[in-house]
């Protein structure tokens, strides 16, 4: 999605093919959506998706992720639209996130606020927030052995906003993050290539928790992107946890994970 800035051109038929499942996501929700009871949150954003077609029949930059792995997610979030997506990074491909959530609520955050400026220059009608990152990818190894020494980490006493004692937290995002429960997490940011980057572990741990914390009825969709690499991996593992995982293909997992009200007593994740 938005590890790189810039993206190889790709055959021509993906181009096609994600203009079809736009297309396709729009008929199902303007012609089916009537007749199913709404799960998720109530309709905000035009579900017109023309101009999201538009752009991708007539770009050369697709997105970063394969279309078996973008087909994981488009199948959910058909089923379920309009819902509450929230995406972790920002990049070409965010139109076409958005454009699988009609009348839903999407929002990205990103890491660079460059960046953000730019995506939005051309796109002026996604919901995007620059946040900061507490971590870089050298810290994964002592986090993941350090961070059951602080209660604020574990369930039953993990949050988020304002949890500055709990290194993995996401403390400090617009408050319209957390007010707001996310029926779909897309986890594929910030940057987690050198040493230096922020790392997926907060973004890992914190979707972990607004997860468990869901009051609404019904899981959370978490999906985690380039779980190839060994921090995703693990962190994926340690918090998301295998037993709710229940897809995958290519460098996606799909998670399912309900929420903790039912088993709060719990002191671990998984």
């Amino acid at each position: 999605m938005v590890m790189m800035r810039s993206f190889p051109e790709r055959p021509w038929f993906i181009l096609l093919t994600a203009a079809f499942l736009i297309c396709g996501a729009m008929v199902i929700s303007t012609v089916l959506r009537p007749s199913i009871p709404s799960l998720c949150s109530t309709p905000r954003a035009s579900s017109d998706l023309r101009p999201a077609i538009l752009h991708y029949a007539t770009s050369s930059i697709v997105p970063q992720q394969s279309l078996s792995e973008i087909r994981l997610s488009f199948d959910v979030l058909r089923s379920i639209s309009p819902c509450n997506f929230l995406v972790f990074g920002l990049g070409h491909d965010s139109i076409m996130w958005a454009s699988f959530n009609p009348s839903g609520t999407t929002v990205f955050l990103e890491e660079d606020p460059k960046w953000t400026q730019s995506v939005l220059q051309s796109a002026p009608d996604l919901t995007a927030h620059t946040i900061r990152y507490p971590t870089h990818l050298s810290d994964a190894d002592h986090l993941l052995q350090s961070y059951k020494s602080e209660p604020s980490c574990l369930p039953p006493h993990a949050y988020l906003k304002g949890n500055h004692r709990c290194p993995l937290a996401l403390a400090d995002l617009p408050s319209s993050i957390y007010d707001r429960e996310w029926d779909v997490i897309m986890i594929d940011a910030p940057r987690g290539y050198f040493n230096e980057a922020p790392g997926r572990m907060g973004a890992i741990w914190s979707a972990a928790v607004m997860a468990r914390s869901r009051t609404r009825p019904g899981d959370t969709h978490v999906y985690l992107h380039d779980v190839d690499r060994k921090v995703e991996k693990t962190f994926a593992m340690e918090f998301l946890c295998k037993k709710y995982l229940v897809g995958g293909t290519g460098r996606i997992w799909h998670f399912k994970i309900p929420p903790a009200k039912n088993y709060s007593s719990a002191t671990q994740f998984c």
